[in-house]
């Protein structure tokens, strides 16, 4: 579609209309800031972003997805056992499905790439590589022998030109990413890599893919790489190669028992944090118990994995992507992100024994892709039922590839065991990462409520994998299997869910609405004024973003529609709005008691164009036209309350629009996000008792002296009735709020409460009044932060996200923002955020409001008390030396019956000589 000019404002009614044509003249200056210290750096800020071109932004927009494969990757198989989990059907039943749903052809191809020897080299030994490569002219019974040597590893005469493949294929797709070439790939490999170490083979790995690509890029100049390794089991071989290396941040979560799980070693438990300046940058997140579901990840990835993520600020992404924690997987009942793709967590995987849904693997893509603007490498792991694993690796292709992601099942409340092992992990990291600053820590006397919290690794009576106790030889065909019952019982689980997920996409990605017509109501002078929707438009067509985009029409809202909200008799105050004279219309507001409001005979008529184009916009939305949209629109709405217009608002569009979801659409969840400066007074009120709407606002507050100005916008207002929960007022004070605060607010409180919500349809009461520059909300949002935000509500509800217009009142901020939003719900990744560290006045909000909203939200259990380090093992000291001291007492008693001398250094009391000064 091509750029279409603004529709000319109709003439022929009455107001005299401004001509879009002209240059847009800002009637307010850019902000008026009480901090003089902050008015330069603000200002520098605006005028940077008012001069970003099209051409400046080329280099960030979306480039493509990569994809490799290669039938060497199946060739590589166990010769002695035929029925090898680690099987070429893996890989290949993968592509099938990756092809059966078009993905590959959506993609850019990758050349397969062989990795060289010297690559090798910079993570493994040279004995190990030329070892390597003499399997090739091996017989049969040396390369079973050979295999006896390692634990569970196998090959044969293919698995070293395999394995450079694997290797070389995934250096080459985190190359591609890094030159631009492509935004982000699947590198759809085999053999595994994360478990192989320096100078040995490991379970099914060879070489170890992820690590060495690793090390390829930050010799190439990067100093940021997060690895998430999601695969069930500990990637232990990427942990010892950047255990002290604080330019990669390495996460794994892994299915651990205490140390039961193979790999059975010691390494894998949380406190294992890394070593000198890499201390703080390994993040091991054990599994204790088998049957974790998409609740449960859910914690890991709002608690922890984006906290860090956000606040390392990676130039890449890689993904060791392991497809074992899923249904039925037999394994498990950024400048640059890496991800060590296993699949062995999903459903079904014998080895992983969880319960990982597909589509969770394509939430957990989507939030990566936020980081590193969307450079996300992804590496295939492990995954052993092969129905989870292709399922699985079809869905993260299409999160890869800017799809929406498939709404989850119903997420229940995430299991006492995952709560003390997130718990546990910040106890660990806390001194070294500031976004868990929101955790109280206990007393002395205290202790945590999850009471493995209050003691530390290891427990009592597991033995760990030592090079102690190392065998001789390893058992070649040891692996878990399940009961052909079982077998079907998953697989009919599986199919069930692959049924029911709703993997359909919309006639276009995104769209926006917008009349010019609404220019008419106007007050010279008045910081809600008519340019504020043409600054909009104008950039968005800077930026080349409305070719793109699906034009919904306007319209006016109808007073049947309006009667969802407000009452009649407010609609026939304003309809006498229209034949008033100025002068009466002047004293109008103050008469009626319409607080902060400016009324010409236009008001009405760009009210009602307002409101409707926004329900244009949402039937665009729910009728599968559009997948999402932005609403350009004014006057605002959400401060109208049912019987008085307040705050510049006539009709509150986005609850007349929640309503027209549920009459004509039937939809029974709706979420609405409130992030305008402001807090939404009139659409809290409207849907206090209703637990249909999940409303969430961002607001400051400052006590409640800051508008609306009353104690309703306060944390302790969360509905009453049926409604009780489902309302969440986050509210700010003492401090100028921006980014960091944010995005700390939404990873720790929006994210989780809306997933638990699992809402139909998102509503974003779009207000870009926080944004920096602005003269009236005095905050420090960036336009990069409003895109995040956008980003990640964009994982919810299939990407059924609409944003509307509501304040902002600097020209230049609120139209980059917007710009910014509609370009990530175009599918272009998010910029770069600067520091991530939030004002302890925010911390203490955050941390406030969780306290608040635990009592209605299972999935902010986590938000306990919980012990240092130095109390736990100071509670253990104790603990020892009164175990101490009663063995000393109970021991001198015998030994007084002896009639011997405690203190005598014999062998049989030498012991008592120890010194037991604490």
């Amino acid at each position: 579609m091509e750029d279409q000019p603004p529709q000319e404002p109709d003439t022929d009614k009455k107001g005299s209309l401004t001509d879009l044509s002209g240059p847009i003249q800002n009637e307010t200056p850019p902000f008026t800031d009480s901090s003089s210290d902050s008015d330069d750096e603000d200002y520098t800020l605006l005028k940077k972003l008012a001069s970003v071109t099209f051409e400046d932004r080329v280099q960030d927009l979306y480039a493509g997805t990569g994809f490799t494969y290669s039938d060497i990757f199946a060739q590589h198989k166990c010769e002695w056992c035929p029925t090898h989990l680690e099987s070429p059907q893996r890989i290949l039943e993968s592509l099938r499905r990756c092809k059966e749903l078009g993905l590959v052809d959506r993609c850019k191809n990758i050349e397969v790439s062989y990795a060289g020897v010297d690559t090798l080299l910079s993570k493994h030994s040279r004995e190990l590589v030329e070892l390597a490569e003499s399997m090739a002219t091996m017989t049969y019974e040396q390369r079973m022998h050979l295999s006896e040597k390692y634990d569970s590893w196998f090959c044969n005469k293919v698995t070293y030109e395999a394995a450079l493949a694997t290797c070389g294929s995934v250096i080459n797709m985190a190359k591609n990413i890094v030159q631009g070439n492509i935004t982000n790939g699947f590198a759809m490999v085999r053999p595994p890599g994360h478990h192989s170490m320096e100078n040995e083979f490991n379970g099914y790995c060879t070489f170890n893919n992820v690590a060495v690509a690793a090390q390829v890029i930050l010799d190439g100049g990067l100093d940021k790489i997060l690895i998430l390794d999601w695969d069930v089991h500990h990637g232990q071989g990427v942990q010892q190669m950047f255990y002290e290396d604080p330019r990669v941040l390495y996460i794994s979560i892994h299915r651990y028992e205490y140390g039961v799980f193979w790999p059975h070693l010691r390494e894998s438990d949380y406190d294992n944090i890394g070593k000198d300046k890499g201390k703080g940058f390994n993040v091991n997140v054990p599994l204790n118990q088998v049957g974790m579901t998409d609740a449960d990840y859910l914690s890991i990835l709002h608690q922890l994995i984006l906290p860090l993520a956000y606040e390392f600020s990676p130039q890449l992404i890689l993904i060791a992507s392991g497809y074992d924690a899923a249904l039925g997987c037999p394994e498990f009942s950024p400048q640059l992100v890496m991800v060590c793709s296993g699949f062995d967590a999903a459903i079904g995987d014998e080895k992983g024994e969880m319960l990982l849904s597909p589509a969770m693997f394509a939430h957990l893509t989507h939030h990566m892709m936020a980081l590193a603007t969307g450079r996300v490498c992804v590496a295939l792991e492990g995954g052993y039922c092969i129905q989870s694993l292709a399922e699985g690796c079809a869905l993260t292709l299409r999160s890869l590839l800017q799809d929406p992601c498939p709404k989850l099942i119903e997420t229940g409340e995430p299991s006492d065991s995952i709560t003390s092992t997130i718990l546990n992990v910040v106890k660990v990291l806390r001194p070294f990462w500031s976004c868990f600053a929101h955790y109280k820590t206990n007393s002395r006397s205290q202790l945590c409520p999850f009471a493995d919290v209050n003691s530390m690794p290891p427990v009592d009576g597991i033995e760990f994998s030592t090079p102690e106790n190392r065998p001789d030889k390893f058992e070649l065909d040891s692996f878990p299997t399940q009961s052909s019952d079982e077998i079907d019982r998953l697989g009919k689980i599986i199919q069930n869910l692959i049924k029911e997920t709703d993997l359909s996409t919309s006639q276009t990605r995104s769209s926006y609405v917008f009349d010019a017509n609404m220019r008419a109501h106007k007050l010279g002078g008045h910081p809600e004024q008519p340019d504020r929707i043409s600054a909009i438009y104008t950039r968005l067509s800077e930026w080349k973003l409305l070719k793109r985009l699906l034009r919904v029409p306007s319209r006016l809202a109808k007073k049947s529609e309006i009667l969802w909200i407000h009452s009649e008799e407010y609609i026939q105050d304003l309809v006498v709005t229209e034949t008033m004279e100025e002068e009466e219309l002047g004293r109008l507001p103050l008469k009626r008691s319409y607080l902060s409001v400016y009324m010409n005979q236009k008001s009405l008529y760009c009210a009602l164009l307002s409101c409707g184009s926004v329900l244009n916009l949402v039937e665009a939305i729910l009728s599968k036209q559009t997948q999402s949209g932005v609403a350009i629109v004014r006057p605002p709405g959400h401060h109208a309350e049912c019987t008085k217009a307040m705050g510049f608002c006539f009709f509150n569009n986005v609850a007349v629009a929640a309503k027209f979801a549920q009459h004509h659409f039937g939809l029974k969840r709706i979420l609405i996000v409130d992030w305008d400066v402001h807090h939404g007074n009139a659409t809290q009120h409207q849907f206090y008792d209703d637990p249909s709407v999940l409303y969430i606002s961002l607001h400051r507050f400052d006590g409640g002296f800051f508008f609306p100005g009353s104690q309703d916008a306060n944390i302790d207002r969360c509905g009453e009735g049926a409604g009780l929960g489902y309302n969440v007022n986050i509210a700010w004070a003492n401090g100028r709020m921006g980014d960091a605060e944010y995005i700390t607010a939404f990873t720790q409180i929006i994210m989780p409460i809306a997933y638990q919500f699992n809402p139909e349809l998102v509503l974003v009461s779009a207000g870009f009044d926080a944004a920096v520059g602005d003269p009236l909300g005095n905050y420090r949002v960036t336009p990069a932060g409003y895109g995040h935000m956008t980003h990640m509500l964009m994982g919810l509800a299939n990407g059924r996200v609409a944003l509307l217009l509501e304040g902002g009142y600097n020209l230049m901020s609120i139209a980059e923002s917007m710009a910014v939003c509609t370009s990530v719900l175009l599918g272009e990744p998010c910029p770069m955020l600067d520091s991530m560290v939030a004002l302890p006045s925010a911390v203490a909000t955050i941390s406030d409001v969780l306290d608040v909203q635990k009592q209605f939200w299972s999935c902010l259990k986590s938000k306990v008390a919980i012990p240092s380090v130095r109390q736990v093992e100071g509670q253990r000291w104790e603990r020892e030396k009164s175990a101490l001291v009663d063995t000393r007492s109970a021991s001198s008693e015998l030994v007084s019956e002896l009639s011997l001398d405690p203190s005598m250094d014999s062998p049989r009391f030498g012991f008592y000589a120890m010194d037991l000064t604490f």
